[in-house]
């Protein structure tokens, strides 16, 4: 069974490179959810404790069986610890036997920010130059970088309640082409920009973006509501909304949608993410439409990103081979480990 360590993961990436890697991961991602029915999936059970909430990620093809297990503790960086890290594993389906686990908190941030390219790319207009982010924590380099890849974007507007989130932030993407603009609060960041994205930690019912904020034709990725009683958005935006989900069954129980009753929400959402790759369903019709992309994650993106890294893994020979399950001579011979 293979072991991908954090560092085997950044090793990798960084021997793709992290462009590549950003563009290669997005075909992956946009072939298996080319096949997104095919896929046995059920909404990720949860269990909310004090302090956040702990998640575990299952699904699976005719081939591989892959689960992540996550967490998101907002108040974890008060003690020197990420909101959210992740682990992962890949199995096979014919014998479910195990052949990697790995590291998922740096692979999440990496097929978050992919996922969320396609869709800006399906949704946001063309011609999009401006970029605003609201929450300047773990995840926000990884989504300019892989948003980057699919628009133009000529300036980064940035605002987080931490100034010391956003000094990071600026600290790590001084050397992007794009013009960085510090903004004093969330109101003047997303005034006038072409796609808004949101990744606040918050878990509350909170107004990151109010409606009057919102111009037509922009493009909105809604990325922290991401668990029961967790939004961004002021409740108005989204009847103004084009919306595009993930997964349905999940997203009426975590997303921006969760304010609605499940009939309710089905009459409001326009379309899953496959249906616009599959283009079964259009993304923008015309330049005067509010795009919302209403994201929780779900397990597919963990499939993809867990599949194409331990071909990568096997490629560049990264990763540390450990018996995790027994290798016996007689397989109903278990005892004989202790003998």
């Amino acid at each position: 069974m293979k072991i991908l360590s954090v560092e085997n993961v950044s090793e990798i990436v960084k021997k793709h490179g992290v462009e590549n890697y950003f563009k290669d991961l997005m075909e992956k991602l946009k072939q298996d959810f080319s096949r997104f029915e095919k896929f046995t999936k059920m909404p990720r059970p949860a269990m909310h404790v004090d302090g956040g909430v702990l998640e575990l990620m299952p699904i699976c093809d005719e081939k591989y069986y892959t689960f992540k297990y996550v967490n998101c503790h907002p108040k974890n960086p008060e003690s020197g610890l990420m909101t959210v890290v992740a682990t992962g594993q890949l199995s096979t389906v014919d014998t479910g036997y195990p052949i990697m686990f790995s590291e998922m908190t740096l692979l999440t941030a990496l097929r978050t920010s992919a996922t969320t390219a396609i869709a800006t790319d399906l949704m946001a207009r063309k011609n999009s130059r401006v970029l605003a982010i609201i929450g300047t924590g773990a995840q926000s380099e990884f989504l300019v970088k892989a948003i980057s890849l699919v628009r133009n974007i000529t300036e980064v507007r940035y605002f987080d309640i931490d100034s010391l989130a956003m000094d990071k932030f600026e600290k790590n993407l001084s050397n992007i082409k794009s013009k960085l603009v510090r903004c004093k609060d969330a109101e003047e960041a997303v005034r006038g920009a072409d796609i808004i994205t949101t990744c606040t930690a918050c878990k509350a019912y909170v107004d990151v973006l109010k409606n009057s904020w919102i111009k037509s034709g922009v493009h909105i990725n809604a990325l922290g509501g991401d668990t029961i009683g967790k939004t961004e958005l002021e409740f108005s935006i989204l009847s103004r909304s084009k919306i595009m989900v993930e997964y349905f069954d999940q997203c009426i129980i975590e997303g921006e949608i969760q304010r609605y009753e499940e009939k309710e929400g089905k009459k409001k959402v326009y379309a899953e993410l496959y249906e616009l790759i599959n283009e079964t369903k259009s993304g923008r019709e015309n330049d005067k439409e509010i795009t919302l992309y209403d994201s929780v994650g779900i397990g597919l993106e963990d499939y993809s990103a867990l599949i194409f890294t331990y071909e990568l893994a096997n490629k560049y020979g990264f990763g540390e081979e450990l018996n995790l399950t027994p290798i016996l001579q007689d397989p109903k011979n278990l005892i004989s480990m202790l003998q």
